[in-house]
């Protein structure tokens, strides 16, 4: 393993990161490059090892502080090709076992590269090929979201459709200080911020408490 690609996840992680974690997290974006050949995992355009590592490797990684590990679930919401979801569940291979990631992911053929992922790389997940708007009464741990619909919608989603849950973290691009500022006239919000590490345009959410005001 190149001691800079270790380095880097390191960096992310605020620890020594295993060579295991480590291969795995390679092993995934050799897997994203050769089914983005296939389809649309993510943008051509930044399909090279490097793009991936940084836009959206380290890009998910580095809410896993944000993670509740005192809980056995935790879900991601429209998960696409698996990102957070995947490497929040190659990270939680080391730092908490019992944890099972559950991807909401609509699209058959992106719910078959899930799950042959996480049969390669023995992840603890369960993906579902369901319209998570049509599940109701939903107990879990964290909830996250990265680039599945915005965030007034997925608030909505989660006050009507999660009976209980532990928080709620939210990747927000360029246009997130502007959507936050406009969310929080209809909803207050008990959160906290993390400047992105991948963008200084962006930043992360990590909502505790929400209470809608109409």
């Amino acid at each position: 393993m190149d001691s800079k690609i270790s380095k880097n996840y390191s960096q992310i992680l605020k620890s020594n990161v295993s060579r295991e974690t480590c291969n795995d997290l390679e092993n995934l974006i050799s897997m994203i490059q050769k089914k983005n050949e296939e389809i649309n995992i993510i943008s051509k355009k930044n399909s090279d090892k490097e793009a991936i590592r940084h836009r959206h490797i380290i890009d998910s990684a580095q809410i896993v502080d944000f993670v509740d590990l005192n809980s056995n679930t935790t879900y991601d919401l429209g998960s696409g090709g698996g990102m957070p979801g995947l490497i929040i569940a190659i990270l939680m291979k080391k730092l908490k076992k019992s944890m099972q990631i559950k991807l909401y992911e609509k699209s058959y053929h992106k719910c078959l590269f899930l799950k042959d992922v996480s049969e390669k790389l023995e992840l603890n997940t369960e993906i579902i090929q369901k319209d998570i708007y049509k599940i109701k009464n939903i107990k879990t741990g964290t909830i996250m979201s990265r680039a599945f619909k915005p965030m007034p919608i997925i608030l909505d989603l989660v006050q009507k459709n999660f009976q209980k849950y532990k928080n709620i973290i939210l990747f927000m691009g360029k246009s997130g200080r502007k959507i936050l500022n406009d969310t929080l006239k209809i909803w207050d919000l008990e959160y906290e911020e993390k400047k992105s590490l991948t963008s200084k345009d962006s930043f992360l959410l990590n909502i505790k408490n929400m209470e809608k005001k109409i």
